[in-house]
């Protein structure tokens, strides 16, 4: 099933106001019947009381009728066709509300499921929300994709009340199951990012993902090494050996602080220095990486990634994108609570 991010009420939030309504209904009805009491008729004593006016109104709303007080005159017999018979079905929803809210709970919840898979084109799918998944959907944030661009998987109902509760939409299953991740709209997302716990698992994901569409960024991590070959040949475009990276990053910072630190600084969006990919800028058309300005790591040439010591990297295409690291500007330093930083001096 979809959930959807929404705002819930408590149930005695939702009484309460659901009775403030009736009341107020009610307290409305009796005052402008009060008013016009002249064009009223009480069969026991012939004049109208508040009293009466209460009684009245309560009898009316609720529909129940006894026939002992009525309107005669002509604008009191108007008030009752164009001003109670209204108010009287606004103060019957309020009190059966909730009867109705339960039945037409499923039928509103399909349609915002229909009306929202429509409109989900282009989007990422994350399988998975643990620390991985949530962090990945965090940079992914910080990166500038939008919360309703992300679609959660996760089979736990708390991981999916947490993927709600931050505004992400979410479905709960099994995300190995080709009918749950048809759900998320996988055959038409843009990306998937496979954050399964356990390795086998995430091949499996990785798999089913791929044969529902050819074309998405499929990005999976694994824990063990040995299983990023059997993750490449499921179809996963980039694996993350997530144990060997962390390692590796815990052993570069203890023998060199300092590197490790600079190491952790480009993998923290908006903080220092951040890695970018964009588009080659008009004036770096045709030269080297190292004749421009910007610190150019790599180079993504179509399907081909080339690494910034590439013998085939002679030149700069108009049609590549550059992964090049950049400095973060001041103003969105502090802005993401960050100090200002300096940016570092260019390459020349």
């Amino acid at each position: 099933m979809v959930r959807l991010p929404s705002l819930k009420a408590s149930p005695v939030r939702q009484v309460a106001v659901r009775l403030a309504i009736a009341l107020g209904v009610l307290a409305i009805v009796t005052v402008l019947v009060y008013l016009d009491r002249d064009g009223y008729n009480d069969n026991a004593d012939g004049s109208v009381s508040f009293l009466d006016s209460l009684y009245y109104s309560t009898v009316t709303l609720s529909t129940t009728g006894y026939g002992d007080i009525s309107p005669y005159s002509d604008g009191a017999r108007m008030f009752n066709v164009f001003v109670v018979t209204p108010l009287r079905i606004i103060f019957l929803v309020a009190l059966i509300g909730t009867t109705i809210e339960v039945l037409t709970t499923r039928t509103r919840a399909e349609w915002r499921e229909k009306s929202w898979r429509q409109r989900m084109l282009g989007h990422t799918v994350i399988a998975g929300f643990g620390v991985k998944g949530r962090a990945a959907a965090k940079a992914l944030e910080e990166s500038g994709v939008a919360k309703d661009r992300i679609v959660v998987i996760d089979d736990s109902p708390v991981s999916i009340e947490d993927a709600n509760a931050l505004g992400y939409a979410a479905v709960l299953g099994d995300a190995t199951r080709n009918e749950v991740l048809k759900r998320a709209n996988v055959p038409t997302a843009r990306a998937v990012v496979v954050a399964a716990n356990d390795d086998s698992k995430a091949v499996l994901i990785t798999f089913s993902a791929r044969r529902l569409n050819r074309n998405a960024i499929i990005v999976a991590a694994v824990r063990e090494a040995e299983n990023l070959t059997l993750m490449e040949e499921s179809g996963a475009n980039s694996v993350i050996t997530s144990a060997e990276a962390a390692g590796h990053l815990l052993g570069l910072s203890a023998d060199k602080p300092a590197l490790g630190a600079v190491a952790q600084d480009l993998l923290v969006t908006g903080k220092g220095l951040d890695l970018e990919e964009r588009a080659v800028a008009a004036g770096e058309i045709g030269k080297h990486p190292s004749e421009v300005p910007a610190l150019i790591v790599a180079v993504q040439r179509g399907d081909l990634r080339l690494l910034y010591d590439d013998p085939e990297l002679r030149d700069l295409h108009r049609d590549d994108r550059v992964i090049a690291v950049r400095s973060v500007d001041p103003g969105e330093s502090r802005a993401k609570g960050g100090p200002p930083r300096h940016a570092p001096p260019g390459p020349g």
